[in-house]
């Protein structure tokens, strides 16, 4: 199986006897600089994508290069085993290098450990214009809890429009503009029609 350790600035991923032979190399360099992301699959056949190409691919074990048109991923995979799955930005020497190691949660908290903190979301800009008046708050009604009448009026406060015993003069301007949209009808009073035509006396 490989070992993954992280020395400086770089991801090193040493690989087996048998994972360096089908490869011809000992070990895959990735600069930790160019670290999207880093996770554990445990259904190793998932990591396989692309064309095969340099490497062996037997159905228990898979080592080498598979091409994509974006880039190559590099695997040293076995069944049955859980994968370290590294995937890394458009300019590193693979965009996916998937290996089988003994530990795979042990090493990805140790290469999630080396990748620089993302930089938190600057908060959005307020919005151009003149600042916004403060919500008025109404007090609760009586259904809600409160004193207020069916018109938000605290218990004392009379009514603007009210001419009654003890209320303040009525208030013509507001009391027009209330009536302005209302249409009256006249209603008259009409006798009934008899069915011989004559009216009731």
């Amino acid at each position: 199986m490989a070992h993954v350790t992280v020395e400086g600035a770089e991801v090193v991923v040493r690989l087996g006897l048998r994972e360096g032979l089908t490869t011809r190399r000992r070990q895959v360099r990735v600069p930790v600089s160019a670290l999207r992301e880093v996770r554990v699959e445990k259904s190793w056949w998932r990591v396989l994508r692309g064309r095969a190409g340099h490497g062996t691919w037997s159905p228990g074990r898979c080592s080498g290069v598979r091409s994509r048109p974006d880039g190559e991923d590099f695997v040293a995979v076995k069944a049955e085993s859980t994968v370290l799955c590294l995937e890394l930005d458009a300019g590193a020497p693979y965009r996916r290098v998937a290996v089988s190691v003994p530990d795979p949660e042990r090493a990805e908290r140790a290469v999630r450990a080396a990748m620089p903190e993302s930089e938190a979301p600057e908060p959005p800009d307020p919005p151009a214009g003149p600042p916004s008046d403060p919500p008025q708050h109404r007090p609760p009604l009586q259904h809600e809890g409160g004193t207020a009448d069916d018109h938000g009026r605290p218990p004392g406060v009379t009514s603007r429009t009210g001419s009654g015993p003890g209320q303040p003069p009525l208030d013509d301007a507001r009391a027009l503009r209330a009536n302005a949209d209302r249409v009256r009808r006249e209603h008259v009073l009409r006798r009934p029609h008899r069915p011989d035509g004559r009216e009731d006396t």
